[in-house]
């Protein structure tokens, strides 16, 4: 079961002016579940979006990545995003490609035809997730859109974040409400993740949206930002995916003063956003397959902060550790040895310290006199446990998150595809 976590209630997910979302239950792999997602942008909105590293990157990121490009030329505005479960369309080849532009090219006709929009299959971003190296059902897709239309809502986050799960036990969204110069700013954002969780980004989806009115340089300077503190903070196993989205909009809808990045507002929206992506990837480690707790890995103390994600990465990948830790068996040693691992040039092991939540586990090179391996246990049998190193060389810091493999991990992934 998920850590300390549940599904957001729908009331408390605000709608975003000028953002609305339909679902339908298109069958793409299984059916009787939400699987198709459509969100419509109102004119004027900007969007921003960061995407996998893995060079195997699926077709629809390769099409949002040249529609982004396309639109940051032309000007003519994203207007609707196009999302489907089950299946990734990743290792497709160029039939992949056609397929996702057919899908985006089905979804401009027929909001064309409703007349709720005047766009082009290129102002249409695609996303997919689920089954790497199968065909996309692209006429399932495309006959899903008509009820998925017919439901657009403003109020349908909650039915968003259902629509876009795999794995996923729990739907993951959060909402933020600000003022900034006198206009109330509504922020909401969804993900999906589960599995497949590593930076780079971290199989993941993820979409937020403002209503407030921001500058594009400022938009992509937000993005930037706010996935380096949450997504690129997050491990579940390790695997980078072929899909990894996260995409930033703002309708422009609320009236306040245009921000830009030297704005007295700038920092308010840009932490505000921030703080959701970071409760959104949190959320994913969270629900992690399999996952029985939830792991802070903080590292300080380093000469750069290169260094300390060296070290936190280290102890959050390790299955030894993340083993031991759903066992609650404090075999710490395993910590050291990862620390040791993590290609940190000229450490002194002598000078560094290792907690286990508050309790002071290793020093001067080895275990501390005073910690006693009851003390460890206890803290692992919690569900949420903080690890700390502090490297004594300088002072950069960073924080990561994690989660314990189970049982339940092996048999998620052994059975995925059934």
């Amino acid at each position: 079961m998920p850590v300390k976590l549940t599904a957001p209630q729908a009331s408390s997910l605000l709608p975003v002016r000028g953002v609305q979302l339909g679902f339908a239950e298109a069958h793409v792999r299984k059916p009787n579940r939400k699987d198709v997602l459509v969100m419509t942008l109102a004119e004027g909105s900007r969007v921003a979006g960061v995407f996998t590293l893995n060079q195997f990157c699926a077709a629809p990121v390769i099409l949002c990545k040249d529609f982004l490009a396309q639109d940051f030329s032309k000007k003519q505005g994203i207007r609707a995003l196009l999302i489907n479960t089950g299946c990734a369309n990743a290792g497709t080849g160029e039939d992949g490609l056609n397929r996702a532009k057919q899908s985006c090219e089905a979804l401009a006709l027929q909001l064309n035809k409703s007349k709720l929009l005047n766009l082009q299959a290129n102002q249409v971003l695609p996303f997919s997730t689920g089954v790497i190296l199968e065909p996309l059902p692209v006429d399932k897709v495309i006959a899903g859109l008509p009820a998925a239309i017919e439901n657009l809502k403003e109020d349908n986050w909650l039915n968003a974040a259902e629509a876009i799960m795999t794995t996923d036990i729990v739907a993951k969204g959060t909402s933020r409400r600000i003022t900034l110069g006198g206009n109330q700013i509504a922020i909401t954002g969804i993900s999906k993740g589960s599995g497949m969780i590593h930076p780079n980004m971290a199989t993941m989806l993820g979409y937020i949206a403002t209503d407030a009115v921001v500058s594009q340089a400022a938009l992509e300077s937000i993005i930037r930002y706010a996935v380096n503190k949450s997504f690129n903070c997050i491990t579940v196993d390790g695997d980078t995916s072929t899909n990894d989205s996260l995409i930033l909009i703002a309708t422009n809808q609320a009236g306040n003063t245009e921000i830009v990045e030297n704005s007295a507002d700038f920092i308010t929206l840009r932490d505000a956003l921030t703080d959701v992506a970071i409760e959104l990837a949190q959320a994913i480690v969270r629900d992690g397959e399999g996952a029985t707790k939830f792991m802070t890995v903080s590292v300080e103390g380093g000469r750069d902060e290169a260094e300390c994600r060296k070290v936190a990465y280290a102890i959050a990948h390790s299955p030894l550790i993340k083993t031991a830790f759903f066992a609650s068996d404090p075999n710490l040693g395993r910590i050291l040895a990862a620390i040791g691992y993590a290609g940190v040039d000229n450490l002194d092991v002598n000078a560094l310290k290792l907690y286990l939540g508050d309790v002071l586990v290793a020093e001067n090179g080895g275990r501390a006199l005073a910690y006693l391996e009851e003390q460890g246990s206890a803290v692992m049998k919690e569900p949420e446990i903080l690890v700390r190193v502090d490297l004594a060389r300088g002072n950069a810091e960073c924080t990561v998150w994690t989660c314990d493999f189970s049982y339940d991990y092996v048999k998620i992934n052994a059975d995925y595809r059934s």
